[in-house]
């Protein structure tokens, strides 16, 4: 029973860690989740696993909530959301602005901006009604997804222990579920590096420059002639 609980009690503050307001930086939740929902091993340790993860998840998000209710459009400029990224803040405010509380339900397996999306919801004086039946609603995705993937990968390591061994499956895992979020990063939120504004004033000297040397060329074909 304690085993358990303790079980329990990490995938609750793991989830409520990833969904807080820049609380889950130091350890991705997903990975967590997974590595604790391939170890439960019952059919009622996972469905309990998955509730508090749930539970957890949602508690996150209203920890954002009301940190936007709180400081409205100053929270640009506090230390979590600057580390975080104002970019991603935007995101989900244009994302909230369009589509309202389902915001909070499409981005919740998108990293980075999951995190930000209640606290702009709390900027924007969404109704709590609304967004707490969101919240729940993508905190029941979240942890389907992980707590579920979790139970698989579990499964798998069981079948393949006999082939491979247990760490090396388990291993191999763990390499892919770190890789995964930062993939979804690039393809979905669009974060790349801004490239360099081309330098117009050294194209205009280069273009002079190959101009004049052409025309010097063309006088020497003349004088050759």
């Amino acid at each position: 029973m304690t085993g358990i609980a303790l079980t329990l009690g990490l995938g609750f503050c793991l989830a409520f860690a990833e969904s807080g307001l820049g609380l889950g930086m130091l350890l991705p939740g997903e990975t967590a989740v997974v590595v604790l929902a391939a170890a439960v091993g019952t059919p009622t340790g996972t469905l309990l696993l998955g509730l508090a993860v749930m539970l957890g998840a949602s508690l996150g998000d209203h920890v954002g909530y009301l940190l936007g209710r709180r400081y409205g459009d100053a929270l640009r400029e506090t230390r979590a959301v600057r580390r975080l990224g104002r970019q991603h803040l935007d995101r989900a405010t244009d994302l909230l602005q369009r589509r309202g509380g389902t915001a909070i339900l499409l981005t919740r397996l998108v990293p980075v901006v999951r995190t930000l999306t209640p606290a702009a919801a709390g900027v924007s004086g969404l109704e709590y009604r609304r967004f707490a039946v969101a919240s729940l609603a993508g905190s029941a995705l979240w942890s389907a997804a992980y707590v579920g993937g979790g139970t698989v990968v579990g499964g798998l390591v069981a079948a393949a222990g006999d082939a491979f061994g247990r760490a090396a499956w388990l291993l191999l895992v763990l390499v892919g579920i770190g890789v995964l979020p930062v993939l979804v990063v690039r393809a979905v939120v669009g974060v790349r590096p801004e490239r360099a504004a081309p330098d117009t004033a050294s194209l205009e000297l280069a273009t002079g420059v190959m101009a004049g040397l052409a025309v010097d060329g063309q006088d020497a074909v003349r004088v050759m002639r």
